[in-house]
């Protein structure tokens, strides 16, 4: 049994897609107007498929209660849908979350048995973990024996939202790793699904879901600065221009079963680097400014490319002592080249320098010698893999190369900085 509160557009397609696989699932609304109106068969907002869905659920296995003690005492899934817009300052509004949460554990029946309380509202990263666990705390009640709390994130597109429910591409739960009455009882509950489920911790879920949606506005924004360079530039067909933009092979593919490979830019590392990113990026962001434009995200763009060797550069000196050897792996900007122009090792190098650190060993597959001919520097080269790990006491990942990811147990035996992402830890 199933409890969804809140039945806004999420709240609705979630109660009626659980219904859908087979679960008996109440309903609980307090917004009386809504709640009529779904008693009658009539939905209060427009999504395809949700009518329909509503008329044959209804009462059948989806029922709209007020009788929130009964729905409790009878549910051991319990899902928050409630809104949290956010306040004139931009900051979310979780206090209907909390009147929610409240709501229910104040309820007699608390420890009869154990229940799950899913939050699918969508939060910023850390909410569960620094407000809302204690608040439930708060109840004299032991989370992980008595209650589960978990994030479970919606990725729900307005006008799709029944088939992005019924069919997930993805299924994402934020739950504590010893919770494991929480991670059975929500697997039962999503295994008809037949959609992959990846467990996390509940900041990582809801970091995802933020993730997502400010890609996808980055996306849009990025979008309509160019279109503003290409107004005022004259005699570009813009549409025709983003058109011809998508049929890039690396981001688009008839092929389900194949990875768009546009994917592996939307990954983080310690900044790009090669010959066309920066140059292209800098002339764009030079063409605007030459025409009085005001390219906030190619500024940002460039500027986040600095500011992320900076950052991790901070971290290594606040951890690596200045007389340990440093083991530089990748001198290439990415793997399967020889390329060192605008490499970060270059940057990572300079800098290192700079700050007092003299014992630096650094190695490449294929770059160190178009390495040493551009750049002039006082360090030494390996003449293998094992050769550095031996040599050094720390190690540092700036090229996923293979032959890294393959001995990624051995570089794990050093003092590790991946800044690459790509060995696992």
């Amino acid at each position: 049994m199933i409890t969804v509160i809140g039945l806004g557009f999420v709240g609705l397609t979630t109660a009626l897609g659980f219904a859908e696989k087979g679960f008996t699932v109440y309903g609980i609304d307090i917004d009386e107007k809504k709640v009529n109106q779904l008693i009658e068969g009539e939905l209060p907002f427009h999504e395809p498929h949700l009518a329909e869905k509503l008329k044959y659920h209804l009462n059948n296995n989806f029922f709209i209660t007020d009788d929130l003690q009964h729905a409790w005492s009878t549910s051991e899934l319990i899902i928050y849908c409630v809104g949290t817009p956010n306040d004139k300052n931009g900051k979310v509004d979780l206090s209907y979350i909390f009147h929610s949460l409240e709501q229910t554990l104040s309820l007699q029946e608390l420890k009869d048995k154990y229940r799950l309380l899913l939050i699918k509202s969508t939060v910023p990263p850390s909410t569960l973990e620094t407000k809302i666990k204690p608040f439930v705390e708060s109840f004299n009640v032991k989370i992980g024996k008595e209650i589960g709390i978990a994030s479970n994130p919606e990725f729900l597109r307005e006008g799709n939202a029944w088939d992005d429910f019924i069919n997930p591409d993805r299924i994402v739960i934020g739950i504590d790793e010893e919770d494991k009455k929480g991670f059975t009882l929500i697997n039962k509950y999503y295994k008809p699904f037949h959609s992959p489920i990846f467990s996390v911790t509940p900041n990582t879920a809801e970091f995802i879901k933020y993730l997502s949606n400010t890609l996808l506005s980055t996306l849009i924004s990025f979008s309509n600065e160019q279109s503003m360079l290409a107004h005022t530039l004259g005699n570009i067909e813009i549409a025709k221009a983003f058109e011809v933009l998508q049929l890039d092979k690396r981001w688009f593919t008839t092929d389900k079963s194949k990875p768009v490979n546009m994917a592996k830019y939307v990954y983080p590392g310690c900044g790009f680097g090669g010959y066309c990113l920066p140059k292209d990026t800098q002339a764009l962001l030079t063409l605007n400014k030459e025409l009085q434009l005001t390219p906030s995200i190619l500024e940002g763009v460039v500027l986040t490319n600095q500011k992320i060797k900076t950052f991790l550069l901070e971290k290594i000196k606040k951890e690596v002592d200045k007389e340990e050897v440093i083991g530089i792996l990748g001198l290439a900007f990415k793997p399967n080249s020889d390329d060192v122009r605008e490499s970060p090792s270059k940057e990572f190098i300079e800098k290192l320098y700079d700050e007092g650190y003299r014992n630096i060993i650094a190695y490449d597959p294929l770059a160190i010698n178009n390495f040493k001919s551009n750049f002039n520097y006082n360090i030494k080269y390996a003449k293998s893999l094992h050769d550095t790990i031996e040599k050094s006491s720390t190690l540092i990942v700036l090229c996923q190369w293979e032959e890294f990811i393959l001995q990624k147990d051995r570089l794990k035996e050093k003092k590790l900085f991946d800044f690459r992402y790509c060995l696992g830890y």
